[in-house]
């Protein structure tokens, strides 16, 4: 190995929308009618952040690692899951260098919150904010997202080891 390799992971996450649950995106709380399903806070942002910096360590997915199995973590933050996803990669020697992550759904409008998400997930991973990237776009009316039965993410991550 080399003395500084470069990696870079991709992840993806999908929920339906639910009654009677809050609406989580990056830590954040949207308002919003219906909040998504989920063992835990069902927080897609993060959900595929998380995956997308599993897969640039060569880990299994967070599904592996955070099972819906488990009930120690039903409800739990997924700002929780990227701060033990960090320590992971802290323990192979791994640093996060740059985030990116795009939000698909019809609604909410999220556009206000983005720049509290990314602060939250700065300081969940122990990064700074300007290494963060955080967009949300529609699916056009288009397939399950289209007509406003869930939300996903997908997510770029690229970490180096010393």
């Amino acid at each position: 190995m080399s003395s500084s390799q470069q990696r870079s992971g991709i992840g993806y996450d999908a929920h339906r929308f639910v009654e009677g649950r809050r609406l989580v995106l990056g830590g954040v709380e949207i308002p919003h009618a219906r909040g998504l399903a989920g063992h835990s806070d069902a927080d897609v942002l993060s959900h595929a952040i998380a995956d997308a910096l599993l897969g640039a360590a060569g880990e299994r997915d967070i599904g592996h690692h955070f099972p819906n199995s488990d009930e120690a973590i039903r409800g739990i933050s997924s700002l929780q899951i990227l701060r033990r996803v960090e320590e992971i990669l802290a323990e192979k020697k791994f640093r996060i260098t740059n985030v990116d992550a795009t939000l698909i759904a019809e609604a909410p409008k999220i556009g206000s919150h983005l720049d509290s998400m990314r602060e939250n997930v700065a300081a969940a991973l122990g990064i700074d904010v300007s290494c963060i990237g955080i967009k949300a776009t529609t699916n056009e009316g288009m397939g399950a997202l289209g007509r406003g039965e869930g939300m996903a993410a997908l997510a770029v991550a690229s970490i180096a080891q010393e």
